[in-house]
């Protein structure tokens, strides 16, 4: 089996598996991921995390023409924003996970830093995660957005919409994004406790020893 047969079979695995934990529903959320030669694999618009097709993946040349396959996500332009300001991604995910979309609603959220400190593992896989505010669903604009970074985040979340996550490779794009899903889920289960977050001290012991990008 080539590398490419390999990536594509991955990337359906992957999906799915998300899909049959509930971390993304119906024909919501999409996926890609580079190939050896420079070019990108996509689940196509429409498509359900649930059922893609390895054979069906879109698929881009290295010059980010589509060249073969169904026709891509509509989410484009968040694809692409990620791969041209962050030289080190491989892969990226966008879910509408529930308690993503559920936390970037909370009046109370740090839109430069959106997850609190609540474990150690949300700063090692995703650093800071930042709100990007709503726009209709395929607009460009978001892309533009996401360019504004200027690379330094790895993660936003998209104001009642969902996560976008960026990895070195799509095994570790989707162990991040579940992460912040699960963080999110905590966030919510202890909002109104006073619950006892990483301290300023800890989380800069985090960033230290593992090496995050926090600035």
């Amino acid at each position: 089996m080539s590398s490419e047969s390999k990536l594509r079979e991955q990337i359906c695995l992957l999906a799915k598996s998300m899909f049959d934990r509930g971390l993304t529903g119906g024909s919501t959320g999409n996926i890609s991921a580079r190939t050896e030669d420079g070019g990108l694999l996509v689940s196509p618009t429409g498509s359900s995390f649930g059922r893609l097709d390895p054979a069906e993946l879109s698929r881009f040349d290295a010059a980010g023409q589509h060249i073969a396959g169904l026709k891509p996500t509509k989410e484009m332009p968040l694809h692409s924003a990620f791969y041209e300001t962050r030289k080190s991604a491989g892969a990226v995910v966008h879910l509408h996970s529930c308690h993503s979309v559920a936390w970037s609603m909370m009046p109370e959220i740090d839109p430069g830093n959106v997850l609190p400190p609540l474990t150690p593992y949300a700063i090692m896989k995703l650093g800071k995660v930042q709100l990007l505010p709503f726009f209709m669903p395929g607009d460009a604009a978001m892309g533009e957005a996401l360019r504004s970074l200027g690379g330094k985040r790895s993660a936003v979340l998209l104001a009642n919409h969902g996560p976008v996550v960026a990895g070195k490779d799509v095994e570790a794009a989707c162990n991040a994004i579940e992460e912040l899903e699960e963080t999110a889920k905590l966030a919510i289960m202890m909002r109104g406790f006073d619950a006892r977050a990483l301290t300023p001290a800890q989380v800069r012991d985090v960033v230290r020893k593992f090496e995050v990008e926090w600035e």
